[in-house]
């Protein structure tokens, strides 16, 4: 799965956010300034190429849908930055947070619960 340009993921955290959308919805979920309509179009467009995005067809109208879900998407891309940045570890990763002061120590607890529950 390729990685997402920022305005591409920008349009997916749109679309995974409303399910299913015409340009128009997208826009205006999107931050100012608004992008146009036909950039957005277009951008849209290449993610169905590229095997994202897939639509339903309104008479000539697209409405637009996911199709590589969130989950999936963060599951490749968190996987590619534990390989490239963290050595595949967790631990290498949280520690990174901790340094950075990203995570607090309550936090690091909670997760700590969630794992002794197997959540």
């Amino acid at each position: 799965m390729k990685r997402l340009t920022r305005k591409e993921e920008e349009l997916m955290q749109a679309l995974w956010k409303l399910e299913r959308a015409f340009v128009k919805d997208l826009i205006e979920l999107l931050p100012e300034p608004k992008p146009h309509y036909n950039t957005v179009s277009t951008v849209i467009r290449k993610l169905e190429t590229q095997g994202f995005v897939t639509h339903e067809d309104f008479g000539g109208t697209h409405c637009y849908l996911p199709k590589i879900s969130k989950e999936a998407y963060q599951r490749q891309f968190l996987g590619d930055s534990m390989a490239a940045y963290f050595d595949n570890s967790y631990k290498n990763m949280v520690a990174f947070f901790a340094r950075e002061k990203k995570i607090t120590p309550e936090e690091l607890k909670d997760i700590l619960k969630a794992i002794e529950k197997g959540e």
